[in-house]
């Protein structure tokens, strides 16, 4: 088998693992396709970030469809966010092309560490024993007959405000690469009051509108890896149909815990490899 025909496969199961992942966990794979790209298949800084976009946009729909369906989102703020992320992101890009790597791999780190941080503070509120099927969020392939909770009433002020928070997680996208959701569910329940149930669904409609401006610049200025990134996306999607047929076999409070270990892992790495530690 050749080199490229190895890398192809490598990068498929990367694909397949975090797809089961997301899958039962309703999470972004761009946390662990961040360090792995760097760390395992060493990609420069900007083609880390440039491949990982390239892998959300599918990612991104699959999961608002499934949401939308459900009815745990709410689309037209979505776009609201989305819009306000799309005329931001490409320019993050352009940020991210003129900025040396240490910056952009410690931007990383710091999102990734701080994703992790709210997932085990998710894993440690939960009760012991707590299936997958019972906390859904972003990403899944697939929900379990959630709750849905009532639909809030926003003003014109309040969406103002969301297409200012969509635009300062499109800026944060475009730059280290991430879908952006880790600022907006934050800011979507702190500032607009949202139930969290919302939430998930409604950062995904934002952030498959956000990541398509920034994904065509950094393809236009050659820094996606096409071949690892079609290869992920190709792995991704079985995987997050295995992931939704096993969420109900392994504990979520467990696998929170075992996940967000792995990305503080992967935090810590990105930073020693950047600071000249190790490699």
């Amino acid at each position: 088998m050749t080199s490229v025909a190895l890398i192809a496969v490598a990068a498929a199961l990367l694909g397949a693992l975090v797809g089961v992942i997301a899958g039962m966990l309703g999470v972004g794979g761009g946390t662990v396709y961040l360090p792995v790209f760097r760390l395992v298949f060493g990609l420069s800084a900007i083609g880390c970030t440039a491949t990982s976009l390239f892998t959300i946009s599918p990612t991104s729909i699959s999961g608002a469809i499934a949401h939308m369906r459900n009815g745990t989102c709410m689309p037209k703020l979505g776009v609201t966010l989305g819009v306000g992320g799309a005329l931001t992101s490409w320019m993050g890009v352009r940020l991210a092309d003129i900025s040396p790597s240490w910056v952009i791999m410690t931007a990383a780190a710091l999102a990734i560490a701080y994703s992790a941080i709210t997932m085990l503070r998710k894993a440690l509120a939960m009760p012991k024993g707590a299936s997958s099927a019972s906390n859904k969020g972003a990403g899944s392939a697939r929900l379990s007959e959630p709750e849905v909770p009532a639909m809030p009433s926003f003003t014109s002020k309040q969406y103002a405000m969301a297409f200012g928070i969509g635009a300062a997680a499109g800026l944060a996208s475009g730059f280290i690469g991430l879908g952006g959701g880790f600022l907006m569910v934050p800011m979507m329940v702190s500032f607009l009051r949202m139930p969290m149930k919302l939430t998930s669904g409604t950062s995904l409609i934002a952030i498959m509108i956000l990541a398509l401006p920034a994904t065509v610049v950094q393809c236009l200025l050659g820094n996606v890896d096409f071949l690892i990134g079609i290869a992920v996306s190709c792995g991704a999607i079985p995987g997050a149909l295995m992931g939704a047929k096993l969420m109900k076999r392994i504990p979520e409070r467990t696998l929170r815990f075992a996940f967000a270990g792995l990305l503080l892992v992967g935090a810590v790495m990105l930073m020693a490899k950047e600071f000249g530690l190790f490699g």
